[in-house]
């Protein structure tokens, strides 16, 4: 019966079949299950692969870089050159376009939006002196960069993502005809939580963007630009900056990444990449901010690392801890849900999530009924603007911290949630 289309189902099917998932259910509670699926944290395992990047330096080393440059002291505002290399390898541009900063990402993400509120972008009015400011997000998309701009007051209009990357048509037409949209959040490559990569026709006509406004810009958070689970099945996107460039849009773009998921999260190394002269008006500011980074630890990563061959090798060793728990998940979810019609997902190449969507007006009881039996899950709406799914039906899956083994338990209570939830909805309880 259960391999039936649920909608199909009679009513007098639907309410056996509830009764068979509730005593299911109240069985999954008495296990007393603790896991959390709820943020793309590395394992223990993953942290514990890279502790020799603590080995490179020590009392007796060598504190200067290639320049002679002595890293415990002030200077270098844009990180030493090494760094420069390592993370524009990693972002697949020119060194020359980058600055190196500090420990995340994220940090870099609010300071650009909070520098373009205060002192604008390149000579344009601040964004904190104008009626309305606007940005697109595409959705389902990447919570902290929404908290980001919801944070400075600033209207998100939600975007729809496609397999192929967001609506561009939709993109297109805002930013042609609205001075106020000012900026995109993007994560082009394997996408959060999709896992999707941008094609090449999207990077192209975002390249080619005509936005009314002048201070637009892209905001490429290419956080798993490196992050493979697969040998053979690598997903490869266009180089943003060099797009812009050919299109005559250099200035449009900043590029965002980090070692955050490479050696440490929170204890990396982030950059920002950019044309010449965003960089120029980013350094004025970032003078008064700091007089420099912590170039002890550039040192310490790229002398870890080596070059970009050393980054490579060592994703490898991550994906062979990711990949089972994504086939876990994967293995679980087809077994269970495949063919019954209430829910589909993504099977991403890459990155840190699975997109789940479940029937309309499901997610949050999904989600509150895995908490109750101790499966901790991202917050239903967490991935759309606000906290608001207009849909109520996407969940994003985090298998990375969990083992393999709980991976495959917590998707086993994961649907039985969603089988149950979906046949109260189709029962109107």
């Amino acid at each position: 019966m259960e391999k039936k289309v649920y909608k199909d189902l009679s009513r007098e099917e639907l309410r056996q079949l509830h009764a068979q998932l509730s005593k299911e259910y109240a069985d999954a509670k008495e296990k007393g299950l603790k896991l959390d699926m709820s943020r793309g944290k590395p394992s223990v395992i993953q942290l514990d692969m890279g502790m020799d990047i603590f080995d490179v330096l020590n009392a007796y080393s060598d504190m200067r870089n290639i320049d002679k440059v002595d890293v415990r002291n002030y200077g270098v505002l844009d990180g030493i050159v090494e760094a420069k290399h390592m993370m524009a390898d990693i972002m697949g541009v020119s060194a020359d376009h980058v600055i190196v900063c500090g420990n995340a990402s994220l940090t870099i993400m609010y300071d650009t939006v909070s520098r373009s509120m205060t002192h604008g972008v390149m000579g344009s009015t601040p964004w904190c002196k104008l009626d309305r400011v606007k940005f697109l997000c595409p959705v389902p998309g990447y919570d902290r960069h929404f908290a980001i701009t919801e944070h400075f007051g600033i209207e998100m209009i939600n975007v729809p993502m496609t397999p192929q990357g967001p609506d561009m048509d939709m993109v297109e037409k805002l930013v042609a005809e609205d001075e106020s949209i000012k900026g995109i959040w993007c994560v082009p490559k394997y996408s959060n939580p999709q896992g999707y990569s941008y094609s090449d026709e999207t990077v192209r006509r975002f390249a080619a963007l005509k936005p009314a406004a002048k201070d637009f810009r892209i905001f490429w958070d290419n956080a798993y630009s490196v992050h493979h689970l697969y040998e053979d099945r690598q997903d490869e996107i266009l180089e943003i900056l060099t797009e812009c460039e050919k299109a005559g849009n250099p200035d449009m773009v900043y590029e965002f990444a980090s070692t955050s998921k490479i050696s440490f999260s929170g204890a990396g190394v982030a950059a920002i990449a950019a044309s010449r002269d965003n960089l120029d008006f980013i350094k004025k500011s970032m003078t008064i901010q700091t007089i420099g980074y912590d170039k002890i630890n550039q040192l310490r990563h790229v002398r870890y690392f080596k070059n970009f061959d050393g980054i490579k090798a060592h994703m490898r060793r991550h994906a062979n801890i990711m990949r089972p728990k994504f086939e876990a998940v994967q293995q679980v979810l087809e077994r269970e849900l495949d063919g019954l019609q209430i829910g589909s997902w993504t099977n991403p190449n890459g990155g840190y999530f699975i997109s789940f969507d479940a029937m309309e007006g499901c997610a949050k009881a999904i989600v509150a009924k895995c908490k109750e039996a101790g499966v901790t899950l991202t917050g239903a709406g967490a991935t759309f603007p606000y906290g608001k799914d207009p849909m109520d039906s996407n969940i994003r899956i985090a298998p990375s911290f969990p083992t393999p083994e709980e991976m495959a338990q917590a998707t086993d209570l994961f649907v039985l949630c969603v089988k149950l939830v979906s046949v109260e909805k189709l029962l109107g309880m």
